[in-house]
């Protein structure tokens, strides 16, 4: 027992301890009156819970809740009855068959009194200089003030589109907010579901085209939202010439797991990743979108090559199957292979190398366990089923992924940058023959990584959300 409070105690001190930028005193303050409190044995034991139970989603120190409006409440009675009860719909468990009334109670308690005790710390990411392990890199704010930045690019003029999650799209020039986009689609932005990623055609420059990623709304008399794909075309700071190219089916009513990165080849192919919408097993019906990595040409036709073209029922724009919630999506600028990044349960959150028919299989395979702690599956590897290039326990959170290209950093150029939700942090990965050799651990603690992308002359830059902004990572001659 005593070896398990020590590790609890460890564990607290990691939760509370500030980030390594600036700090308040009233964040001291928090710290030390909260740590007060914590010497009860029944919030040790609740901590410890929270690790186990909620951190994996709601991060380890809480900023879920912080970053967030509350739809239930968040007082002590309504947070019992979210951990009791949880809410499908979100994909949130109910934990009344796994804790107890006591273990509930206090846990309840535990993420009230840290909510209303501590103060956000203030990031700076301009004041550090970070050493990695080939090069030192300087994080320089570009844009700030921002929520939930899921996707960016970059115009040939300069200009920055931003896709805010809540359904906005914002153009900066030079760091300046100019304009907010108009004409967008009808977006369900709700939960885990809104305005996505945003990609140019590889041609751009001649024809103009716009493709964007969000939930969109059925039709008139349905139920549920989709994972939707839309090309456009701007004109004096608006959306023009709509073309819907890809509509999820069939719609459903939870607001999670709705993937979706776009990538193009270099043949004008468009790929995108469709989420599981917590479905499990039925990803690998080939009947439904779901849990799915698809490929279009960029008019939204369906390519006569694709693997299940000529399949009864399936759906013609399938790639692979078998995935949970992919949340990165990128072709190889320097041999065009394809790869995707996509989160496990609680663990096992996966690096793939995706070809055409192959299927990954999620659930039946899996190196994570369910968020209450029971198995999903007890096998990970099965017959006719790929194995991820790499996977991470416990979860990263991974979303935003790109290869680093154009000289500006040492050595780096052919590795993929990943960001992590969860951790706060890039994961460097380097790759030889299609293998991973490699991982290292980028810009601890400056918040939420949320996009990833290389702009036109080499530079990569940086979604994060908590606080949100745009980073742009300038290597430091030595």
């Amino acid at each position: 027992m005593k070896n398990l409070i020590f590790l609890i105690s460890a564990f607290l001190l990691l939760l509370w301890s500030g980030c390594n930028f600036v700090v308040d005193s009233s964040k001291r303050k928090a710290d030390s009156a909260l740590s007060a409190v914590m010497q009860d044995s029944a919030m040790v034991r609740a901590a410890g819970n929270y690790a186990n139970f909620c951190a994996s989603c709601h991060w380890d120190d809480l900023g879920w809740f912080k970053a967030r409006k509350w739809k239930y409440g968040k007082d002590e009675e309504a947070l019992y009855s979210s951990i009791a009860t949880g809410y499908s719909d979100f994909g949130m468990l109910g934990y009344a068959d796994t804790l107890t009334k006591e273990e509930i109670t206090n846990l309840a308690k535990f993420i009230y009194l840290k909510l209303e005790l501590e103060e956000k710390a203030t990031y700076s990411p301009d004041e550090g200089i970070y050493l990695t392990e080939e090069l030192k890199i300087r994080p320089d704010t570009v844009i700030k003030g921002l929520n939930v930045p899921w996707g960016l690019a970059f115009l040939p003029d300069g200009d920055m589109l931003v896709n805010e999650r809540e359904g906005k799209m914002l153009r900066y020039r030079n760091g300046i907010l100019i304009a907010e986009i108009k004409g967008l689609p009808e977006i369900h932005a709700d939960g885990q579901g809104g305005l996505m990623d945003i990609r140019l055609h590889p041609d751009y420059s001649s024809n103009g085209w716009i493709y964007i990623a969000y939930t969109g709304l059925p039709e008139k008399g349905k139920e549920g939202w989709n994972t939707s794909i839309m090309r456009a075309k701007l004109k004096d700071n608006t959306l023009v010439e709509k073309q819907l190219l890809f509509e999820g089916t069939p719609p459903l009513t939870s607001n999670y797991h709705f993937g979706c990165k776009i990538t193009f080849d270099d043949k004008g192919h468009l790929f995108f990743c469709v989420g599981e919408r917590g479905t499990m097993k039925k990803v690998h019906d080939l009947t439904n979108d779901w849990g799915k990595v698809h490929r279009l040409n960029d008019d939204g036709s369906v390519p006569g090559d694709n693997p299940y073209v000529n399949t009864p029922g399936a759906r013609q724009s399938i790639w692979s199957y078998g995935h949970r919630n992919p949340q990165g999506l990128v072709v190889s600028p320097f041999d065009g292979t394809l790869w995707e990044s996509e989160h496990g349960p609680k663990g096992g959150d996966e690096l793939n190398l995706i070809e055409p028919g192959k299927n990954y299989g999620w659930p039946y395979i899996t190196f994570g366990i369910n968020y209450d702690g029971k198995v999903i599956s007890p096998d990970t590897a099965m017959t006719g089923m790929e194995q991820p290039a790499t996977y991470w326990i416990p979860s990263i959170a991974p979303c935003g992924m790109t290869f680093v290209k154009g000289g500006k950093y040492k050595n780096w150029d052919g590795d993929i940058l990943i960001g992590s939700l969860r951790f706060r942090y890039l994961v460097r990965v380097k790759l030889k023959d299609g293998k991973v050799i490699h991982k290292e651990v980028l810009l601890n603690n400056i918040g939420r990584m949320r996009n990833v992308e290389v702009s036109p002359d080499g530079f990569v830059y940086v979604g994060v959300e908590s606080p949100g902004m745009i980073i742009k990572l300038v290597p430091v001659p030595e």
